[in-house]
């Protein structure tokens, strides 16, 4: 891109790493752009050495409290009394000799936690890095404590390239002029929340914003928060922007914004997706910043180089793996309803799903589970419905199969997230729009939409047969064949079940494809259940951790699952995909993207299941999606261990027990049960029979995602205070 957004990396990849750590700016530089900007915030040292740390308090970044722990003292800092450790109370020996630095966001790993030491600014610049950014927040406090930035910043130019300096106070950056190289270094003006004073002008930042002129006078460009550009409602919705961005441009002045960060939850209107944000600073039809100051400087980079400027493009499907919904686009709206089909289809997925599930009365329809609860407002008309089924989940529920259609029709849709538990809503302003849709009307909407093809997924077939007297295999024939799905090559058609004898009942058509759902995580699958799997299916899909191993939250390896399947000439689909930061390994980088990219450029699945298409065609559109092109930046696939490598061995999260192997055991069901008659499945009080297993569930089989997503999940919620 001619004139592109410069990447400013805060601290290095400080999302990563301990901020301002040499793993941080040294993986900022190999993963993001070539003229990179590492960004440092300038502290003082007791003896006028200059080091990086981002807050003025050592204690929040450090163990410096441990070390010294009788050294704390109180500072008023722009009116304001900070009790802490703070660099002017150090020399530059001891903190090198004895201090290391930590994490200071608690949902990031602490696994590099006390291994790392503070840097200088020399050992930064001595990094080579492409640009470097000096910020001085708190001049005036320094020089309250006879030490001199100014005159520090000015040697220091004369020996390392600083490409900018930034500051809030106009005293500070006025004081430059002249004193460093014109037209090597640019002067950036920061401002911080709108209410606070400036300490020179004793003016609220508000004032100044637009104030160009006296602006320009000291300073070439301006440094806001993400904020002055796309305010935030108190809803968390994007509000319209306001002008500045244009304003600056207009005035001469380059404008730079700040406060992007991965894991730090925006508005609800960028779906959990960073680089859907970054887009709309840098490629809307009105206006782009001139650079973007990031905790993850690789997102940044692969926003400017491959996902800008691509709205328009097609994403070819020839050779390229399927986007496959689930539930819709569920990330947007509530799983199942039209809303969440057309979404997805406006998002560009390439096969939309239904999960069939039955009424009372034998209506098939749309839903996620036959359980009612978490997807429709069911308890609260019909708690009294609530029922145990132990041969389809553990916990009581509402089941479609004892209310009838116009009951269900009765409720209202519910949008949930998987991961509710971290206090990340998806979308709440339409958390119940939308309608159920049942199968008949789900297929005639897909056979008029530029869709590639739909998924019906079955479940629960011997269980509905044998106790309800409801035949869905049936019924899901019947509803393909009214809507002329059996003898057309328009668009495909994949049945999908955990139950082999369910997919042996659509062998017999041979324009439909038939998947295997193991919904269990496996860690390899030999040649005999391989060979059974092809018995049945022409593909598999299998959950995230069927293909990556873990260890905390770490990757440790690929499976050959992949590779077992593709031997055989199986495809393979992996699910589910979701853009939440705390369903995301922190090998991607908390990064959706980099996942979808692993998948395909690493592991070369078929299909990628996913509760935001969106996301997986955004990636498909850009250049960086064909793995063999020789671009100048592209987005790679992560490569497990190598993060695990960098960590001190005893920091290192315990080794955890592979996920059992697929056996022929595991793939092959008893033949589904005759449908009783109604009469004998309305029976009252019947006694629950234990069901076979379906063949997606795997023996002794354990989720490895389960535990470390809660994890990140806890430490998310007490680290938003820290945000």
């Amino acid at each position: 891109m001619c004139n592109a957004p410069i990447v400013i990396a805060r601290g290095g990849f400080s999302g990563l790493f301990p901020d301002s750590s040499q793993f941080a700016y040294q993986f900022a530089v190999s993963t993001s752009l070539l003229d990179v900007v590492l960004f440092c915030d300038l502290q003082l040292t007791k003896d006028g050495t200059g080091i990086c740390r981002s807050d003025l308090r050592l204690d929040n970044s450090t163990n410096i409290a441990t070390v010294y722990p009788r050294q704390q003292k109180s500072y008023a800092v722009n009116g304001e009394t900070i009790r802490g450790w703070f660099s002017i109370d150090f020399t530059a020996d001891q903190l090198f000799t004895n201090v290391s630095l930590l994490q200071n966001i608690f949902s990031r790993s602490s696994m590099f936690d006390g291994s790392l030491p503070i840097m200088t600014v020399d050992d930064v610049t001595g990094l080579r890095p492409p640009q470097f950014w000096l910020n001085v927040q708190y001049n005036t406090f320094y020089k309250q404590h006879k030490l001199d930035v100014t005159s520090y910043v000015q040697k220091a130019s004369n020996f390392v390239g600083i490409n900018y300096i930034s500051s809030p106070e106009i005293g500070f950056l006025k004081s430059l002029n002249g004193k460093i190289r014109k037209g090597k270094t640019k002067l950036i003006f920061r401002f911080p929340e709108q209410d606070s004073i400036e300490p020179t002008t004793n003016q609220k930042y508000s004032s100044l914003l637009n104030d160009f002129a006296t602006i320009k006078s000291f300073a070439t460009g301006i440094l806001v928060p993400k904020s002055y550009i796309w305010p935030v409602g108190p809803d968390q919705y994007l509000q319209p922007h306001t002008t500045l961005v244009a304003e600056a441009h207009e005035n001469g002045l380059e404008i730079f914004a700040y406060g992007f960060a991965n894991d730090a939850p925006a508005s609800y209107n960028y779906s959990y997706d960073p680089t859907t944000e970054y887009l709309n600073f840098i490629d809307n039809s009105e206006f782009s910043v001139d650079g973007v100051l990031t905790d993850f400087p690789s997102t940044a980079s692969e926003s400017i180089a491959c996902l800008a400027h691509n709205k328009n493009n097609s994403a070819s499907i020839k050779g390229r793996p399927l986007i496959i919904t689930h539930n819709g686009a569920s990330g947007v709206f509530a799983g199942c309803t039209d809303l969440a089909y057309q979404q997805a289809v406006q998002d560009g997925a390439d096969v939309i799903d239904c999960s069939v599930q039955m009424s009372k009365d034998g209506v098939a329809f749309c839903l996620n589970s036959a359980d009612l609860a978490s997807d429709t407002t069911v308890m609260a008309t019909f708690m009294s419905r609530a029922t145990t089924v132990p041969e389809i989940q553990k916990n009581n529920g509402v089941f479609s199969f004892d209310l009838t259609w116009t009951e269900i029709q009765s409720l209202k849709p519910m949008l949930t997230s998987p991961i509710s538990e971290t206090g990340l809503a998806r979308n709440p302003a339409n958390k119940n729009s939308g309608k159920f849709m049942k199968l008949s009307d789900f297929l005639d909407f897909a056979k008029d939409k530029n869709v590639l093809g739909l998924l019906i997924n079955i479940e629960n077939a011997a269980y509905l047969a044998s106790k309800k007297g409801l035949d869905i295999v049936s019924a899901v024939i019947t509803s393909l064949d009214k809507a002329s799905y059996d003898n057309q090559t328009t668009q495909r058609v994949l049945i999908q079940s955990d139950d082999t004898s369910v997919l042996s009942e659509f062998k017999r058509f041979q324009a439909y494809e038939r998947v295997l759902s193991i919904d269990e995580a496996i860690s390899d699958a030999k040649g005999p259940a391989v060979e059974e799997v092809k018995v049945f299916a022409e593909a598999v899909r299998v959950g995230r951790s069927s293909v990556v191993s873990s260890a905390g939250f770490f990757l440790s390896g690929f499976t050959d699952v992949v590779e077992r399947m593709h031997g055989a000439n199986v495809s393979v689909y992996v699910s589910v995909l979701r853009n939440e930061f705390t369903a995301i390994a922190f090998d991607f980088f908390s990064d959706p993207v980099v996942e979808i990219a692993t998948y395909v450029g690493g592991l070369g699945v078929n299909g990628l299941v996913t509760e935001f298409p969106a996301t997986a065609s955004a990636y498909f559109r850009s250049p960086c999606a064909d793995v063999n092109a020789d671009l100048p930046y592209t987005i790679l696939p992560a490569q497990p261990g190598s993060l695990l490598a960098l960590a001190p061995s005893e920091a290192l999260p315990p080794a955890e027990p592979p996920a059992p192997v697929l056996t022929v055991a595991d793939v092959v069901d008893p033949p589904l049960p005759p449908v009783a008659e109604q009469s004998e499945s309305l029976a009252p009080n019947a006694a629950p029979a234990s069901g076979p297993r379906p063949s997606g569930s795997v023996k002794n089989g354990g989720n490895i995602w389960l535990g470390v997503v809660v994890a990140a999940a806890v430490a998310f919620i007490q680290s938003l205070s820290c945000h």
